[in-house]
């Protein structure tokens, strides 16, 4: 499919959908890290592990990028990634609350 499909709109297209798709809380960490890897293979067949993992890692939210590089080195599986998410999700309260907004009195 890669090989039939891949002129340059289908790359932009799948480039495109790999980069507004952020990892939110509310999303399913399975689905998302597997969505996500296909399509970085059908952008760049050649990619490695660690620049993959990279790619997916700068796509989450500040907080939870930096729970999660710290519980998973860089040639890491995805599903240890998944995995990963979804205990830092169960366990912790990052993303589950919004920031505290200020009331401005005048």
């Amino acid at each position: 499919m890669i090989q039939k499909y891949s002129n340059g709109t289908w790359i932009w297209q799948n480039t495109m959908s790999f980069e507004n798709d952020k990892y939110s809380m509310d999303k399913d960490p399975d689905e998302w890290c597997l969505r996500q890897s296909k399509r970085l293979k059908a952008i760049d067949p050649q990619i490695s592990i660690q620049m993959s993992n990279n790619k997916l890692f700068t796509w989450m939210p500040g907080e939870l990028d930096h729970a999660i590089k710290f519980r998973c080195n860089q040639s890491c599986t995805l599903d240890h990634i998944a995995n990963t998410l979804q205990d830092v999700r169960k366990r912790t309260n990052i993303g589950k609350y919004s920031p505290y907004k200020r009331n401005s009195f005048k």
